[in-house]
C-alpha cells in the first residue's frame, strides 16, 4: 500500500477520541487506510453495503459488545443512520470500563449527511478527518505531470497507461451520475447532471453564478443551488468562499467552485493525453485543480470540518482575486497564487501576481506549470 499522508494524524486522532469519522469520495482509498489501521490495532472492519455485514448487526448492541474491546471499522456508515444513538451509549458505556478512545472508525462518502447524524448523537465523542485522492505530497512513484493528467483516485493515477485512466474516469462518472448521486436526493436526470458537472469543469475556479448556471442548464438558481450542494456534500466540488480580511482590497464577493480532481475535470473536457492539455485554451483553469488540492494537502487542518459547517468550505483557507490571479491564503500568513499552468519552459513574472502578492502580503508563492525546477518568490 502506498503510504497515505493522512495516516499519523489518522492514528493519533484515534489515540484521543473515541470515535474518528473518516469522509472522502468514493474510491479515494478509504477503505484501503482503514484496512491497514485494522492491521494495526486487531479491528473488526464491518462493510454497510453488504447485506451479509448488515445481517450481522441485526442486533446492534449485543453484537457490538461483544466486540468492545476491538477497533471497529464501519464503511458507509450513512447507510444506518439508527447505528450512531447506539454507539453514543457503547462510547460511554467503554469509557465507564476504562477503554475510552479509539472504539469506532466510520468511513463514509456522504459528508453532510454524516455531519448532521454524527452531531445530532455523538457530539463530544467524534472526530472528523478528510481522505482527498492522492495528492504531490504523497509517495505514489508519478510524475506531477501524470497527476495532473489523471488525477489523484488510486484506480485513474496508477493505471496501466493513459488511455486506461481515462476509461477508468469515465466509468467512474458514469457510475456517479447513475447510480450514486440518485441515492442521495431527489431523482435527477443523468444526462441533465452531467451537463452541468461539464458546465463546472469549464468554469474551473470561477466565482459562483447560480443565475447564469441557471440559464445556460434550462432551470431555475434553486435547482441549480440544489446540484451544487450535492456535488460538495459529495466531495467532488469545493466552495471556497472569500477571503474577508482586508476590505478595503479587491474582495471576491461570492465564492469559487472547484471540481476537486484534476483528472475528472479532463475526463469530462475530453482531454486524453499531456499534449492535449498543454494544447487546450483554458489550460489555465484546468491546472487549478491541481494546485487548489494542493494549498489543502499543505493544511492538515482544512480537513477538519467544524461541527455544523459544511465540508469543502474550511474556514481556514478562502480565495482572493486582483487582475485574474486567485490565492490560496490561510490564517499561518501563506498563499499558493493559482495562475495559469504555464506552457513556456521558462516561466515569466507575471504582473497581476506580482499585484496579488503585494496585496495580501505574502512572503512566499509557488508558481504553478510545467517548468523544470522550482520557482519560489
Amino acid at each position: 500500500m502506498i503510504e497515505r499522508a493522512l495516516m499519523p494524524e489518522l492514528l493519533s486522532a484515534l489515540a484521543e477520541a473515541p470515535a474518528v469519522c473518516l469522509i472522502g469520495p468514493k474510491q479515494a482509498g478509504k477503505t484501503t487506510l482503514a484496512l491497514a489501521v485494522a492491521q494495526q490495532r486487531r479491528g473488526l472492519y464491518l462493510d454497510l453495503e453488504s447485506e451479509v455485514d448488515r445481517a450481522k448487526l441485526a442486533e446492534p448492541v449485543a453484537y457490538l459488545e461483544r466486540h468492545l474491546d476491538q477497533l471497529v471499522i464501519l464503511d458507509e456508515v450513512y447507510r444506518t443512520p439508527e447505528l450512531f444513538s447506539l454507539l453514543r451509549g457503547l462510547i460511554d458505556r467503554a469509557r465507564r470500563k476504562g477503554r475510552g478512545t479509539g472504539r469506532y472508525l466510520l468511513l463514509g462518502s456522504a459528508a453532510l449527511n454524516l455531519l448532521r447524524q454524527s452531531s445530532e448523537s455523538l457530539a463530544g465523542r467524534i472526530r472528523f478527518l478528510e481522505l482527498t485522492p492522492f495528492h504531490l505530497r504523497e509517495p505514489t512513484q508519478q510524475t506531477w505531470e501524470t497527476l495532473w493528467l489523471r488525477g489523484g483516485f488510486p484506480g485513474s493515477l496508477l493505471a496501466a497507461d493513459d488511455a486506461q485512466s481515462l476509461r477508468w474516469r469515465r466509468d467512474f462518472l458514469r457510475t456517479y451520475l447513475e447510480r450514486d448521486i440518485p441515492q442521495f436526493g431527489r431523482r435527477i436526470a443523468a444526462e441533465t447532471l452531467r451537463r452541468f458537472w461539464t458546465m463546472l469543469a469549464h468554469r474551473q475556479g470561477a466565482p459562483l453564478n447560480l443565475a447564469e448556471l441557471a440559464r445556460n442548464l434550462g432551470v431555475d438558481t434553486r435547482t441549480v443551488a440544489h446540484y451544487v450542494d450535492l456535488l460538495v456534500d459529495l466531495l467532488l466540488v469545493r466552495r471556497l468562499p472569500s477571503w474577508h480580511a482586508n476590505v478595503g482590497k479587491r474582495l471576491v464577493k461570492t465564492p469559487r467552485l472547484f471540481l476537486r480532481d484534476s483528472g475528472l475535470v479532463h475526463a469530462l473536457l475530453g482531454i486524453q493525453d499531456l499534449d492535449s492539455l498543454l494544447a487546450h485554451p483554458g489550460s489555465e483553469l484546468v491546472g487549478r485543480a491541481l494546485s487548489s488540492k494542493t494549498c489543502w494537502s499543505r493544511h492538515p487542518r482544512a480537513h477538519t470540518p467544524p461541527t455544523g459547517a459544511p465540508v469543502g468550505a474550511p474556514k481556514s483557507i478562502c480565495c482572493w482575486n486582483c487582475q485574474s490571479a486567485s490565492a490560496g491564503r490561510s490564517r499561518s500568513n501563506a498563499a499558493w497564487p493559482r495562475h495559469r499552468a504555464e506552457t513556456s519552459i521558462r516561466p515569466a513574472t507575471i504582473s497581476s501576481r506580482s499585484t496579488a502578492l503585494s496585496c495580501i502580503q505574502v512572503q512566499n508563492a509557488f508558481p504553478f506549470g510545467p517548468v523544470p525546477r522550482q520557482f519560489h518568490r
